[in-house]
């Protein structure tokens, strides 16, 4: 067949498939609009059908669609009339946008997306203004039209309603009954703050006439002989004190300060007072330790009028009290202190309704599970109320005593130790009850989201104020490759690297075994900016070396994979996807891609990333220890093998394990045993208490008072001390 009649049938074919799809335009956005023909001065139809030459797709496709854009209604000639936003070559694009929405993105008009989709597998026939185009679809036409494309911010989440419970309104004081005061004691810790709570123990063992007890939670009740009840609490120490007092909590009424009398005023004295002024706490003064004949009270009340604290032989408020707690002198007089102070603050509680209170501290128990000290504030606590504490909950199915004793109900004031929850929650957190259980899953989602949310929050911050810093220190670094085409900063790249691409296996291993290289890749620069900012305040390059291989944006592909099997990398990605081919590449090369959509749990896949290859620290266990009594050598063939005659002081020795001999403070061997006897039987155990003869591995002389260490070697794992500021 003539060559000619092949390309004019060909050039036929394209003709009639483009009036066809101008004829479903035509036909679709006319709208009953009469056919208006305008002749083209460039290029006029009638020179198309004779001349083949101007047969080509695309000049055939702009003179039709010249045509057809006459074809206007006048409420289409309105929407043209109005401006439309220009682009500066660059899209902001979503996952899912109409063809109306595109168009006003891009600052085209709706013709010209139908026209980039034409010989696509686009179907036009039933493509509207507001038909959905999919990602793919729209980052096609964007790169059709010679402009590039960056993904939206995602919109914010619509605010969600508050369901989290809190605190009823105040009680009526028709409904308030007396309760007891609950004591904090605080002070220096040589002062014998421990020794006033043993004390205060025993004396309520004493009273109930009971034998050993054991003190399962950090508070306990002491009854006075008067009927007044004490509910004392052992402080978990300064920092616990100051987060209950943070999260606005009023667990203590009254701070008992503990200072010894011959040691006077410390440092941790100091802070102490200032903890209780802090939380507005009236103070009690303990002036422990007067039984000693170098104590001397009013030296202490003198020191403390210094920081305030002015007792009522000097005209203040604060109570003084002589004890010795050590031998429970005027124990007693502390205790009536307490309580006419709690009568002047006329401490009352309201015990009915939903119940609140306060975590005092938290265990986890292997039988009980979770278990918390709390002090009831609030209503009156019983077996099945639902409650809340921080970010979980508890359905109470037991509740103790100080005494370990299990008990029905706990009213205002009264501690207790609470069996139920379903996670430990944290020491200071208020405990809520509520209706029912699903309202507690539904406080518990609620908090969390919230603290998710300020997570997030604090991550776009850091996005934000790091882009920029990070944005002008790539491009310099660029720069320096500006001059170079491609295929020169390929060869650049190359070379650097070329160390590595031609190790041997065993050397490269070797190489990379305290060398972490990543790749990292986002949704959006500015997730990978922030990600590259926190990485670089990484500054543990003496424990393990930290290579960032390659950075950008979008899914993971077949390119990162070439690059982390060449480096021996891991691939962080952050909001981006990989596809199961992806995956399946991955796993068959043995690389790790690791994906997460919240940033501070990528920076702690990375830590665990780096920890894995710090190597082991190895730990001495001390097993046994002997000293040297006596001294001897025997003959073993031709020489002379020296024998220590010892006695096992501590643990055991055993023959297998390793041992080092230690003369005046220092190691001068170490070593396995090439014999241990005892009464002349080879052994391979010597036990505390027990004589033997040993001989070491090397020809090395005794001395009496040598001391021989026996010990096993433990592999501990360690963790990298660079601390990204999470």
């Amino acid at each position: 067949m003539n060559r000619g009649l092949i390309l004019k049938f060909e050039n036929l074919v394209q003709l009639r498939g483009a009036c066809r799809q101008l004829r479903t335009l035509s036909c679709r956005r006319v709208n009953r609009a009469q056919w208006r023909p305008v002749q083209s001065s460039a290029h006029p139809m009638w020179s198309v059908l004779l001349y083949p030459q101007f047969w080509q797709k695309d000049k055939l496709i702009s003179i039709a669609l010249s045509q057809h854009r006459h074809l206007a209604t006048k409420e289409e000639t309105k929407k043209k009339k109005r401006k439309i936003p220009l682009t500066k070559g660059e899209v902001e694009i979503r996952q899912k946008m109409t063809v109306e929405e595109l168009a006003h993105a891009m600052g085209k008009d709706i013709d010209h997306i139908y026209e980039a989709l034409l010989y696509t597998d686009t179907d036009l026939d039933s493509l509207e203004p507001d038909s959905v185009l999919y990602e793919d679809q729209i980052k096609l036409i964007v790169r059709k039209s010679g402009m590039k494309y960056k993904s939206a911010k995602l919109k914010e989440e619509k605010e969600r309603e508050n369901t989290d419970a809190v605190k009823r309104p105040p009680a009526d004081p028709a409904v308030l009954t007396p309760r007891p005061p609950v004591v904090t004691i605080l002070g220096h810790v040589d002062h014998g703050k421990t020794t006033l709570l043993d004390s205060l123990r025993k004396t309520q063992v004493a009273s109930m006439e009971a034998g050993g007890i054991t003190q399962h939670i950090g508070a306990f009740l002491v009854h006075l002989p008067s009927g007044e009840k004490i509910t004392f609490l052992d402080t978990p120490g300064h920092a616990a004190f100051s987060a209950m007092r943070a999260r606005g909590t009023h667990v203590t009424d009254i701070v008992i300060l503990v200072v010894a009398a011959e040691d006077g005023v410390m440092q941790q004295t100091i802070e102490s007072i200032q903890h209780a002024k802090n939380a507005g706490v009236p103070l009690i003064l303990a002036i422990n330790k007067c039984d000693k004949p170098e104590a001397d009270p009013e030296r202490v009340k003198k020191e403390l009028l210094a920081h305030d604290v002015v007792c009522e032989e000097y005209g203040g408020d604060v109570q003084a009290v002589n004890i010795s707690a050590l031998k429970g002198e005027n124990l007693m007089v502390l205790a009536e202190a307490t309580v006419a102070l709690a009568e002047i603050l006329e401490l009352k509680g309201d015990p009915t309704g939903l119940v609140e209170g306060t975590v005092i501290e938290c265990r986890k128990d292997k039988g009980k599970g979770p278990l918390t000290t709390a002090i009831i504030q609030r209503g009156t606590l019983r077996k099945g109320c639902v409650l809340v504490a921080g970010k979980t909950w508890a359905k109470v199915r037991f509740m103790f005593d100080e005494n370990g004793k299990a008990i029905d109900e706990a009213s205002p004031g009264i501690p207790v130790e609470i069996m139920g929850w379903k996670e430990v929650p944290s020491a200071g957190d208020e405990i809520l009850e509520v209706e029912s259980e699903q309202r507690a899953h539904e406080v518990v989602a609620w908090r969390t989201y919230v603290e998710q949310q300020e997570k997030m929050k604090k991550d776009m911050d850091i996005i934000e104020a790091k882009q920029k810093a990070h944005r002008m220190e790539y491009e310099k670094k660029q720069e320096k490759f500006a001059h170079l085409t491609w295929r020169q900063r390929k060869a650049v790249l190359y070379k650097a690297n070329k160390h590595l691409m031609f190790s041997k296996p065993k050397e490269r291993t070797e190489v990379d075994k305290n060398v972490l290289s990543v790749i990292v890749k986002g949704d959006v620069d500015g997730s990978v900016e922030a990600i590259l900012h926190i990485l670089d305040s990484y500054d543990a390059d003496e424990e393990c070396k930290l290579d960032i291989v390659h950075f950008g944006m979008g899914d993971i592909s077949e390119t990162d994979l070439s690059l982390a099997e060449a480096f021996n990398g891991v691939i962080f990605g952050f909001s981006v996807k990989a596809n199961e081919n992806i995956k399946k590449m991955a796993a068959k090369k043995g690389i790790k891609i690791k994906l997460h959509n919240i940033i501070y749990k990528l920076i702690e896949d990375f830590k665990d990333e780096i920890n894995s290859r710090l190597p082991p620290s190895v730990v001495e266990n001390t097993v046994g220890e002997a000293s040297v009594l006596d001294t001897f050598s025997v003959t073993v063939g031709k020489n002379k093998v020296p024998v220590a005659g010892c006695r096992v002081q501590k643990g055991m020795l055993d023959k297998k394990m390793q041992f080092k001999l230690i003369r005046n403070g220092d190691v001068i061997w170490k070593g396995s045993l090439s014999s241990l006897k005892h009464h002349k039987d080879d052994v391979q155990v010597i036990k505390t208490g027990m004589d033997c003869g040993l001989s070491l591995d090397k020809n090395i002389e005794f001395s009496i008072g040598d001391e021989i260490i026996c010990y096993e070697e433990k592999e501990v794992q360690q963790t990298t001390s660079w601390d990204p500021g999470f």
